[in-house]
């Protein structure tokens, strides 16, 4: 089977406040971006990579310096518009499609192998994180329940899909900012979704503090 990996970096940075858009800045001596493209370019089972960008910065990459065939393309208004630009710029081949974020430089081939190979049996699998701290619901200004975090999972990614399932997920039309993950629409499809357990090193960088924490990531490998 043929697998493509679409990795979302397209927006804005808004909440790290910076001129530079956030995938684009340095994390020891690489844009964010350039590490995170690296990781799925040496993953043995990802035949292409598409890396969607907003059109102010298409410029800023080069498809060439890596080791898989690589395509820079549009992004949308919302990640929905986004991922489904990138899902239209993947070959007739494709069969396998890994979404990831552009800024979560620190997934592991391995989990990148492991999710790829769940998804070829099960057509759908999200890498998850454990839940450490204690989750509490409330209800207006008081707490209301606890829920059991050993019945929780953190989405990460990548979220892989055979191809027509995530076709079939975006033909729904929903592309709206509700949309902040692959596995929400697929839910809503009614399509069964694996789980794989991931590493709590696959951090996204959002915030400023995260990008001290990944530079410590890299200073500790």
């Amino acid at each position: 089977m043929k697998t493509s990996a679409i990795i979302v970096a397209a927006g804005s940075g808004s909440r790290f406040q910076s001129e530079t858009p956030k995938q684009f800045l340095d994390l020891a001596g690489k844009p964010i971006v350039v590490r995170t493209i690296e990781r799925f370019a040496s993953a043995p089972s990802v035949d292409s990579i598409i890396v969607v960008l907003a059109s102010e910065n298409v410029t800023r990459l080069g498809p060439g310096g890596f080791s898989k065939p690589l395509k820079v393309v549009t992004g949308g208004a919302t990640r929905a518009e986004s991922v489904l630009n990138g899902l239209n710029a993947v070959d007739r081949e494709t069969n396998i499609v890994a979404v990831h974020d552009g800024a979560r430089p620190f997934v592991s081939v391995e989990e990148i192998e492991r999710t790829i190979e769940k998804a070829k049996s099960t057509g759908a699998a999200c890498l998850v994180g454990p839940v450490t701290d204690t989750i509490k619901t409330i209800s207006g200004e008081e707490i209301s329940g606890t829920l059991d975090r050993n019945k929780l999972r953190r989405a990460l990614t990548p979220q892989i899909f055979k191809v027509e399932v995530l076709r079939r997920a975006f033909e729904l039309g929903d592309l709206s900012d509700a949309v902040t993950d692959e596995c929400y629409l697929v839910e809503k499809l009614g399509h069964p979704i694996a789980f794989v357990e991931g590493s709590v090193r696959n951090i996204k960088i959002t915030h400023r503090e995260d990008l001290e924490l990944a530079r410590i990531i890299i200073e500790n490998s």
